[in-house]
């Protein structure tokens, strides 16, 4: 079995049997290792990305290993009502950031989106729902659960206390009810049951937290939580991102700045597929062509300099995260604006244009870009 990484032609190869002769790209996908399999699925295009995990012989092995972006593209493309055999294997990280990316309406949460990711989750086995759960903070669990139910406790002591009409109990101290007449709650009571049972602590925060506290509260913790995450991620918060556009005057343009270590850059778990820049010979961008003539650990540098600027460009632009195509949006806008700042400050240095990466950080290569040219380069 290969774990060694699939060539472009390979991978081209594959997607093209399973769509001929699904039998033999079977044979073939199980010769490969899980991480190739991986590779194998965020190589493909989205529609395809269910055909080929249908291939596989053990997906149990290879969902998790998905970047968790990826993750979130693919279900969507499978369909959240028809994707629980794939949530069922899904990691706390990738549910946690599936939600973070898709289920957030600029610094709320979005909880119509937020309902039908529960509800998913609520279709697949009792392990996996306490698994996703758990990866949530308990703050937008409980803006959830009160955007759907109205909650009461019985009174200590009170014998004569009667619950309100159409409520539903599991242990006879709290009740529920849909907000809404008629309003479907299984997925709610699925999930309450499950952490009644197996998370005794949990079930009691979220109940007392949708009688008492208050959503500005659980709202602002819950985008302090979810920043936090998408930072690990790489995502900035929006006001860091905007860094990119500021203003530099004309004279500073090519000023190479003193004591800067551009490719100095450690490498971070990316969410999404991307094992490679584009190939010199065939993008048309300046700046993939100087990357390629780096030495080895240059271009590992400069890969994860370049990646940080196209999460900017994404976060400033407000493209939205869980949309797969924002991805090569953002890397097409951060290639065009580093590369006219890379051929500006080459052409006012006289120097090659592998030495400006090697003394100018990519993200100031970006802000002379965006400089040069500020009605296109609008966020």
């Amino acid at each position: 079995m290969t774990s060694a990484p699939l060539s472009p032609e390979e991978t081209r190869r594959i997607l093209d049997l399973a769509q001929r002769d699904p039998k033999a790209a079977e044979k073939a996908v199980a010769s490969l290792a899980p991480e190739a399999q991986m590779a194998l699925v965020c190589e493909a295009p989205l529609a395809q990305r269910g055909g080929v995990l249908a291939l596989l012989a053990a997906p149990e092995a290879v969902i998790p290993l998905i970047p968790e972006a990826e993750f979130c593209f693919t279900v969507k493309a499978i369909g959240l009502d028809d994707a629980a055999w794939l949530l069922e294997h899904a990691t706390p990280e990738q549910a946690v950031t599936s939600v973070d990316l898709e289920a957030w309406s600029g610094h709320q949460p979005d909880l119509t989106e937020l309902n039908a990711w529960l509800e998913a989750f609520a279709r697949t086995s009792k392990s996996s729902l306490l698994r996703a759960a758990s990866a949530l903070d308990r703050e937008t669990l409980v803006m959830w659960l009160k955007s759907r139910v109205e909650v009461f406790q019985k009174p200590a002591g009170d014998e004569d206390w009667q619950p309100p009409q159409q409520t539903e109990t599991l242990e006879g101290q709290f009740y529920f009810r849909a907000r809404e007449e008629d309003a479907d709650t299984a997925a709610i009571t699925t999930l309450l049951r499950a952490l009644f049972e197996a998370d005794y602590w949990t079930y009691f925060r979220l109940m007392l937290g949708a009688i008492w506290e208050l959503d500005a509260d659980n709202c602002e913790w819950a985008l302090r939580w979810r920043s936090g995450r998408l930072e690990d991620l790489g995502f900035p918060t929006w006001d860091e991102a905007m860094r990119i556009y500021r203003f530099i005057a004309p004279a500073e343009r090519g000023r190479i700045p003193r004591n800067e270590q551009p490719l100095e850059v450690e490498g971070w778990h990316l969410p999404v597929w991307i094992p490679r820049l584009p190939e010199a010979r065939s993008e048309r961008q300046r700046i993939f062509r100087a990357i390629a003539r780096l030495d080895d650990a240059e271009r590992v540098a400069a890969f994860y300099a370049f990646v940080a600027v196209a999460n900017k460009v994404a976060v400033a632009d407000r493209m939205p995260l869980g949309d797969a195509e924002s991805t090569p949006r953002a890397i097409e806008k951060a290639a065009r604006f580093i590369s006219d700042g890379l051929a500006h400050v080459a052409a006012e240095n006289a120097l090659d244009d592998s030495q400006v990466l090697r003394e100018v950080t990519l993200e100031r290569l970006f802000r002379v870009g965006a400089n040069l040219s500020p009605e296109s380069a609008q966020p």
